[in-house]
């Protein structure tokens, strides 16, 4: 049988649709360190919780439209009446407790920010800034959570972070690459 590209990528990615391909070859598990971007993986994850990845893929572009590109001080200053005009916008997906939840981690990303001089600066020292490497051989090894996606979920929450618990927490350290997930076999794996 004739080997194809789809051979050499992860499991989860081969019956997605150009976007999930896109976000697969080029952003999951790659080393991120620029803070907007960090908060917008972030704010992303929130809105898949749920959901379907490649949905809000989709919808990527009308989520950095409606939150000013996920800049911090412009998405913590949104009110509720931003809220309402979100809510009636049919390009994202729209519920009001995510949409708060962005706003109010963004205050809470902000005042990491103070602290740390950087998100990246926070979120990397769980690992040590070095990326966790699992090794994935078959799909089955990728984890839903861990001790250190709880870990992570419990100090965001201590500092105010909301629907990130260690689930969501997890998908946002693929989203970052704090961890490689890729299967040895993938062509794109940074490992």
């Amino acid at each position: 049988m004739k080997q194809t590209l789809d051979d050499f990528i992860c499991t989860w990615a081969k019956t997605g649709g150009p976007e999930i391909r896109a976000y697969h070859k080029n952003e999951w598990c790659q080393p991120a360190h620029d803070d907007q971007y960090i908060f917008e993986m972030m704010s992303l994850e929130i809105f898949q919780a749920g959901l379907n990845w490649e949905l809000v893929l989709k919808k990527r572009p009308a989520f950095q439209k409606a939150f000013a590109n996920f800049d911090l001080n412009k998405v913590a200053a949104m009110t509720a009446e931003d809220t309402e005009k979100l809510l009636q916008d049919p390009n994202i997906i729209r519920n009001r407790l995510k949409i708060q939840d962005t706003v109010s981690n963004a205050k809470a990303f902000l005042k990491i920010q103070k602290e740390f001089g950087s998100f990246d600066h926070y979120i990397w020292q769980f690992v040590n800034n070095r990326q966790v490497n699992n090794h994935i051989r078959i799909p089955v090894e990728i984890h839903s959570k861990t001790p250190l996606s709880e870990k992570i979920a419990k100090d965001l929450k201590k500092r105010g972070f909301k629907f990130m618990g260690p689930t969501i927490t997890y998908s946002f350290m693929q989203a970052i690459g704090l961890v490689n997930d890729h299967e040895i076999s993938c062509m794109d794996n940074p490992g």
